[in-house]
């Protein structure tokens, strides 16, 4: 089963609303609040724990910097509701994307998936 970190720009109300639906995932609020971008990948590959973002940064840290992860959702939405952004994931979990070893930009009518090459296990 796929595990989740949300970054600190996604709202607990979200999260707290993904465990309801019964989805493995802490926020970075709960467990280390004011960790850096670049510190976020080193505790994913800890906790073999996918990213969910809004921060168009973590695109940057993957591709340029070449920082390895288990994968990174980039939410790329209106963030019109908490309950909203919790649709949109539980989406993903339960679709025929792959999430490991990707990086997925989640627009409202797409998703792009990113096959990473330089991934953590």
């Amino acid at each position: 089963m796929t595990e989740f970190l949300a970054d600190e720009n996604i709202p607990i109300k979200a999260v707290e609303e993904l465990k309801r639906k019964g989805v493995n995932i802490i926020s970075i609020l709960e467990i280390s609040p004011g960790l850096s971008d670049k510190e976020v990948p080193n505790l994913t590959n800890r906790q073999g724990r996918i990213v969910i973002t809004f921060d168009t940064d973590f695109g940057k840290l993957i591709f340029k910097e070449k920082l390895k992860v288990r994968g990174i959702i980039l939410l790329r939405i209106v963030p019109k509701s908490p309950q909203r952004i919790a649709e949109k994931v539980m989406g993903l979990h339960s679709s025929k994307f792959p999430i490991e070893n990707c990086f997925l930009v989640v627009k409202e009518d797409h998703v792009r998936v990113i096959p990473l090459r330089y991934t953590s296990k």
